[in-house]
C-alpha cells in the first residue's frame, strides 16, 4: 500500500514539472499562491492543512485530499484530528463525499505503512 504514496508523489512531481515548463504567468502565480497560502501566518500550518483537506473533500478532489493528508501526516497531525475534520467535510458535503472518505482512509493507511517501513 505504501507504493500508492510513492506513485502519487512521483506522478505529481513529474506532471507539475511538465506543467511549469510551459506555464504562463497566471499558472505560475497560481502555483506560487497555493504554496504561500499554506505557510505559517495567523493560522498555523496544521490548521491550514485541515482547512484545505475539508475543502478538498467537499469539492471531491482526490488528488487534493491525498496532498493534504500527506502534509497533515508530515506535520504530525493525529489520525483522530484528521478524520474528525473529514467528518465535518462529510457533513457539509453530504453522502457524495463518502467515496472520497474511503479513499482518504486507504491513503492514510498507506502513509502509516510507509512510515512504519522507513
Amino acid at each position: 500500500m505504501a507504493n500508492q504514496v510513492e506513485e502519487f508523489n512521483e506522478y505529481r512531481a513529474k506532471m507539475n514539472k511538465r506543467i511549469l515548463e510551459d506555464a504562463d504567468k497566471v499558472t505560475k502565480r497560481i502555483f506560487n499562491l497555493d504554496t504561500n497560502a499554506y505557510m505559517p501566518g495567523a493560522l498555523d500550518v496544521k490548521t491550514k492543512e485541515l482547512l484545505g483537506l475539508v475543502a478538498s473533500a467537499v469539492l471531491r478532489c482526490d488528488d487534493c485530499v491525498r496532498y493534504h493528508l500527506e502534509t497533515s501526516h508530515k506535520e504530525g497531525l493525529k489520525k483522530e484530528e484528521v478524520f474528525e475534520a473529514l467528518s465535518i467535510a462529510t457533513l457539509v458535503g453530504g453522502t457524495i463525499v463518502i467515496p472520497h472518505l474511503r479513499r482518504a482512509y486507504e491513503y492514510w493507511d498507506a502513509l502509516e505503512e510507509q512510515k512504519a517501513n522507513s
